[in-house]
């Protein structure tokens, strides 16, 4: 196999056009293989397979800066850059992260988890290395939707205004980017990335530029061919922005990628490479349903099915109640930020598709957009995963909140979410939600109260309401119970909210084994805080453990201990969270095993709290 001969870049330029169409199809093969046993982001990395082995023979990335966005499409980069070997394991704990990761190799330039930074973080990186004296390229790689975000623009906007020379390639597989005007536009398009057209500009702006007669002549050519071109052609938007523009590119064709990357590099100016590609290239079912293998579980690769899918999740269960409630209110709509599929809204956009918005990657337009729903009369359902609402905090603070808008939050993904680690773990929801003003939080621990609770959320709280709940099936405990005490006990109250009772109540009953009886809370509403059972319960107790999957910093424990001391209730005060700082990617499980926020971990907590007091 020539993949494995590959061991730095220094193999892969030995490599002719012929070794090169086959290290891409063994490439294509070992995703397949590996993504199977392990899940992850399959159907973005097959598309853009050639692309990177572009990249990697132009670039040195060991300095050349490459800055992904979004970063899920970053796992050929790692095979090419010595991690091939470590693919096994991919999202697991201790292994591989399925982003960039500095940390991991420096070859990676910069953590990339969310959509739409790249540009400006290379631009930070570009600007660096101009101030510094440097000499070194930088390349913001966008792909999968990354401009339907407005960061984006933004930094495409500030780089071209500025003439800072960098690299923006897009990595077109789905958007329209630009129209396709006519044979003219096709034969000029092609023309323009031409090879010796390409080498001629570059001789000419060189001799041009040696006195100035010539940069006077240059100046008045380049303005003539760009009145010419914006005649028959018009003008993308990255040349109104100030880029150069160099596209539309096969991406499946790495030797044409690689000579206008190397032309676009001559320039010494802010260039858009547009490439085209196919997302799921090569594998016949991520081919054909490229969305479903975007972020895809175990898989047989033979058949392309999968194997570790939940038969009903969360997400699933949202969906359908939400379809259900809006046959009979006109009024409710649902937003979401490019993840119709993940949030479970499928069957929401084909019943009422004029009721539905899928945004794109752009949140804070999605929550203000809610606003303007809710301001008019609507009933708005922002479906969104908690580390996406993020973005969006300005936005619910300032148009929703300020104003008490009904806006329903549906905050998927809350807690931890397993291999996809730091970047999008939802441990920091429960302190930023609750610290909006007339904000209502709610927190199923079961498909049935999900239900429940998204009926009261629609229909009996007044302004802003987030459900949040996490990704995957429900637990063991599925009764929905309206009072906040799960079960009696008088050696200590355990106090939780959401799918953690799970683990709590398996943890209380093995206390009650050893001669520990736990009294268990549930709260089903985190915002506002009804303290009023658990004073009543500590004040027999006398002592306390809040156990929460989220940050420690803005934790529902700290809130709670504060208004014990201000009511002046005595009580041995602890809590087990995620901490303070990010938690690693691999299985749920082992993270929360790791976290002590399993049944075992529990159980240690609550044999601390009593055994301190000896």
């Amino acid at each position: 196999m020539i993949l494995e001969t590959i061991k730095s870049r220094d193999d892969l330029l030995q490599l002719d056009a012929q070794q090169e169409k086959i290290l891409c199809e063994e490439i294509r093969s070992f995703l397949v293989q590996n993504v199977s046993r392990t899940g992850g982001h399959l159907a973005s990395n097959l598309g853009i397979v050639e692309l990177t082995v572009a990249i990697q023979k132009v670039f040195d990335t060991s300095r050349d800066r490459l800055v992904f966005d979004v970063g899920h499409q970053c796992y050929v980069h790692k095979i090419l850059t010595g991690r091939m070997e470590q693919f096994d394991t991919l999202r697991q704990l201790g292994g591989l992260s399925g982003f960039p990761k500095p940390c991991e190799s420096v070859h990676d330039a910069f953590i990339a988890g969310h959509a739409s930074n790249a540009v400006s973080a290379a631009y930070g990186m570009a600007k660096a290395r101009t101030l510094a004296g440097d000499d070194y390229q930088v390349i913001a790689l966008l792909g999968d939707g990354a401009l339907t975000g407005g960061l984006a623009y933004e930094g495409l906007n500030n780089v071209g205004a500025s003439r800072e020379p960098m690299i923006v390639i897009l990595n077109d597989n789905g958007m329209s980017i630009t129209p396709n005007v006519g044979a003219i536009a096709r034969y000029l398009k092609k023309a323009r990335l031409n090879p010796d057209y390409l080498e001629f500009k570059l001789r000419y702006r060189a001799a041009t530029g040696k006195t100035k007669l010539g940069r006077a002549l240059y100046s008045i050519t380049h303005r003539l061919k760009a009145r010419f071109r914006q005649i028959l052609l018009g003008t993308t938007i990255f040349e109104n922005l100030g880029f150069t523009y160099l596209g539309p590119v096969d991406g499946h064709d790495s030797q044409m990628i690689a000579s206008v990357l190397r032309a676009a590099t001559a320039l010494h100016e802010p260039v858009l490479v547009h490439v085209i590609t196919q997302k799921g290239k090569g594998y016949a079912p991520s081919e054909n349903n490229p969305s479903d293998y975007h972020g895809v579980g175990v898989f047989d690769p033979e058949t392309g099915i999968v194997t570790d899918r939940a038969a009903v999740d969360f997400s699933a269960v949202f969906g359908q109640t939400l379809c259900e409630f809006a046959k009979s209110d006109s009024r409710i709509c649902v937003l979401t930020a490019a993840m119709q599929h993940g949030a479970g809204l499928n069957g929401f956009a084909q019943t009422y598709p004029e009721r539905f918005f899928d945004v794109g990657i752009a949140e804070e337009h999605a929550v203000s957009m809610a606003a303007g729903l809710a301001k008019q009369g609507m009933l708005p359902v922002l479906a969104i995963y908690s580390t996406f609402l993020q973005r969006g905090f300005d936005q619910l603070l300032h148009d929703i909140a300020l104003q008490q808008l009904h806006v329903v939050f549906a905050v998927d993904r809350a807690g931890l979410v397993g291999a996809d680690g730091e970047t999008h773990h939802g441990m920091f929801d429960v302190g930023f939600l609750r610290q909006i003003p007339g904000m209502t939080v709610f927190c199923p621990s079961n498909f049935a109260e999900l239900r429940q609770m998204l009926q009261k959320a629609l229909f009996e709280v007044k302004g802003p309401v987030a459900i949040r709940y996490p990704r995957g099936a429900e637990g063991s405990f599925q009764a929905v119970e309206e009072k906040t005490l799960l079960r009696s006990g008088s050696d200590l109250t355990v106090v939780c909210y959401g799918t953690q009772c799970n683990a709590v109540l398996e943890a209380a009953e093995e206390a009650a084994g050893l001669g520990i009886s736990a009294e268990v809370l549930k709260l089903g509403r985190i915002a506002p805080l009804d303290c009023a059972d658990i004073f009543e319960s500590v004040r027999k107790t006398r002592r306390i453990l809040i156990a929460e999957e989220c940050s420690d910093r803005g934790c529902l424990a700290d809130e709670i201990f504060s208004k014990l001391a201000a009511n002046r209730i005595s009580a041995s005060c602890r809590k087990v969270n995620l901490g303070r700082g990010f938690v690693t990617h691999g299985s749920v499980g082992k993270l929360l095993h790791g976290c002590r926020l399993d049944a075992p971990g529990i159980l240690g907590e609550m044999q601390e709290v009593l055994q301190n007091e000896k």
